[in-house]
């Protein structure tokens, strides 16, 4: 550890409440809104997921950087939260497998967090108010200037984040001599949900953000895909007239988190900002179709409209949080498309739902027979 004198530090919320701890490193200042992620493990994958980007991200595990970090456990090429906050923080790692400390991780990102901090009072007081806009600090003896730094970060409701953090020009991700080609809009995608369609044969064309659908047709894939990412939803018009155009002309299509959320304003069906969302590793869904129950991996602060999806004559709800029993996935009737509100590659979290991938890849099968008998 390089730093034996640790600076005391601040959790600034939107509301004037203020949380205490010490900084991990030299000291700083991060802006975000404050979220928390109930996981055991998967530290590092959850930092470096994109639909985390713009977030202080709250760890309710009380150990943080015990298994240090590893090159391969990554789901984008840097640390994508806005900052850390968590109870015990691990200088000294205890893996083999590990590649370095997560400190030295977090200098190599810039990335400024504190510990130390009563994670359980924090957490108990976002499930009461919600998630909310929050400032962490060792600018201790300067709140009134952090207040007011604090009132000019806009709000997550609203706020567009997809172009942050998707790719800029297309790439190529599997095989090139594949089975299958699918084109994949990036809104924040994750490096596991590329991993799990190329396990299935797949060939992948990463698309930035704004693609249009002539764009992606060029590439001549089998299916599409429309993939996680941070932010509001209802903004991401481009991506949503992408959707409804692939819709339009039933290609199969195939949805995870924003990537649901867009198909289901496609479908008129409106979204919108949970008190405090889900995330973590451990979230029951039920199945509609099949009666089964699946744990699941979840991160998201937006839902969709459970009344207008049960009212549209071409929607099916398919899967349900039996928490909160908000939608967590849809299919449409008529059209070979269908979406979830929850992470299937889960990276980290449980491999229950691997099969919506083997089910993309059967719709694009059934899509690529009717169009040889046609």
């Amino acid at each position: 550890m390089k730093y034996q004198t640790r600076k005391k530090a601040i959790i600034l919320l939107a509301d004037g409440t203020i949380f205490y701890g010490k900084a991990i490193s030299k000291g700083g200042t991060a802006f975000g809104e404050v979220c928390f992620n109930t996981g055991m493990t998967g530290y590092q994958e959850i930092f470096t997921d994109p639909s985390y980007f713009g977030q202080l991200m709250v760890t309710t595990n009380a150990h943080i950087g015990n298994y240090g970090v590893n090159d391969n456990e990554v789901e984008s090429n840097s640390i994508k939260i806005a900052g850390l906050i968590c109870k015990n923080f691990s200088y000294n790692y205890s893996r083999d497998a590990a590649h370095g400390s997560l400190e030295s991780f977090f200098e190599k990102n810039n990335l400024f967090g504190i510990s130390d901090v009563d994670t359980r009072a924090l957490v108990s007081y976002i499930r009461d108010h919600g998630a909310m806009n929050a400032v962490i600090s060792t600018q201790v003896d300067n709140i009134e200037e952090l207040k007011k730094q604090l009132a000019n970060i806009p709000n997550m409701e609203g706020l567009e984040l997809a172009s942050k953090v998707s790719t800029k020009e297309p790439y190529y991700f599997g095989n090139e001599n594949a089975t299958f080609k699918v084109a994949a809009l990036d809104i924040g995608i994750k490096r596991n949900i590329l991993e799990n369609l190329a396990k299935r044969d797949a060939y992948i064309k990463v698309f930035p953000y704004n693609t249009t659908f002539e764009d992606m047709q060029a590439f001549n894939p089998d299916g599409y895909f429309l993939s996680n990412g941070p932010g509001d939803p209802e903004p991401l018009v481009e991506a949503q007239a992408l959707a409804k155009e692939i819709i339009k002309r039933d290609l199969p299509l195939f949805g995870i988190c924003l990537g649901h959320q867009v198909i289901a304003l496609a479908n008129g069906i409106s979204t919108y900002k949970m008190h405090n969302g889900h995330r973590g590793i451990n979230h029951p869904v039920k199945n509609l179709k099949t009666g089964k129950g699946e744990i699941t991996s979840q991160n998201h602060g937006f839902a969709i409209n459970r009344e207008e999806a049960e009212a549209h004559p071409d929607i099916e709800i398919t899967h349900v949080h039996l928490n909160d029993h908000t939608v967590a996935g849809l299919a449409m009737k008529s059209k070979n498309c269908f979406s979830v509100q929850y992470h299937p590659e889960a990276s980290p979290g449980p491999h229950d739902s691997w099969y919506l991938f083997d089910q993309f890849i059967e719709n694009i099968k059934a899509a690529n027979l009717q169009s040889k008998v046609l």
